[in-house]
């Protein structure tokens, strides 16, 4: 090769896709401080137990538009009505328990605030305010739980969660950079 040739980039090999490729290269792994980020990462987590990550990331611009750019202090309010109408929406998951699940999530994520500050606050403890890094070299390396997740899984539905499983949480962990779990020959590996 020579070197003007540009060398192929290396990536975590579950980047398939246009639009899977721009979320793993720019937010998968990226820690995240911000407290809307958060609602809006545990509601699209719990959305997506049961079906693929690539199905959630085409129907989050309508999730932002129906559960009101993700205020969790808005979602804590919805009524029946809205219920209902979220139930007719195509463009989000229409599932009535995970939609329930939004709502109480919403609640739970206000009484935390309240106890803690911020949900930023509250969930850095899990992993002592900063990112694990591991070192996976392939992804069936990877764990789809932690004794970590686990903790955070027991707390969260002790504080009233919802769709808040170990293996949830995990991704959770995973997508907000908690955990550094990019493979270690992927480009995003040093960054994250």
């Amino acid at each position: 090769m020579s070197k003007t040739e540009a060398r192929p980039v290396r990536r975590c090999d579950w980047a398939t896709n246009e639009l899977a490729i721009c979320y793993h290269d720019d937010e998968w792994g990226v820690p995240v401080h911000d407290d809307r980020r958060w609602f809006e990462f545990l509601i699209l987590e719990g959305a997506q137990a049961g079906l693929s990550w690539d199905t959630i990331l085409r129907k989050r611009p309508a999730y932002r538009a129906a559960f009101d750019d993700f205020d969790p202090a808005l979602v804590a309010r919805y009524n029946q009505e809205k219920v209902e109408r979220l139930l007719a929406d195509p463009g989000i998951v229409r599932n009535r328990l995970k939609i329930r699940s939004a709502i109480k999530n919403a609640q739970a994520f206000l009484n935390v605030q309240g106890e803690f500050g911020h949900f930023d606050d509250y969930i850095w403890r899990f992993v002592e305010g900063r990112p694990i890094t591991n070192a996976w070299r392939s992804r069936g390396d990877v764990p789809a739980r932690t004794v970590e997740s686990d903790a955070l899984s027991k707390d969260l539905k002790r504080r009233g969660f919802t769709f808040v499983g170990s293996t949830i949480c995990y991704a959770l962990m995973q997508a907000t950079g908690l955990v550094n779990d990019h493979l270690v020959d992927c480009f995003r590996y040093p960054r994250s």
